[in-house]
């Protein structure tokens, strides 16, 4: 299995790096591994809905 980096996933997803690290630190990514200080994604992961985009649309209802 091929594994990509937070910043790959960032430029893959159009988002930044941080908010990857986020996804990975509260499980949002199935299969996403923390070696050291470097979380490494399985390269056919589908993006994650972003909470704060749910959140938004259920305020505006």
């Amino acid at each position: 299995m091929e594994y990509l980096t937070t910043a790959e996933c960032a430029s893959k997803w159009n988002i930044t790096q941080r908010r990857v690290a986020i996804y990975c630190k509260d499980g949002r990514i199935a299969g996403a591994v923390l070696k050291g200080s470097m979380w490494l994604i399985p390269e056919n992961t589908e993006k994650p809905q972003d909470p704060r985009k749910l959140r938004k649309l259920e305020q505006e209802k």
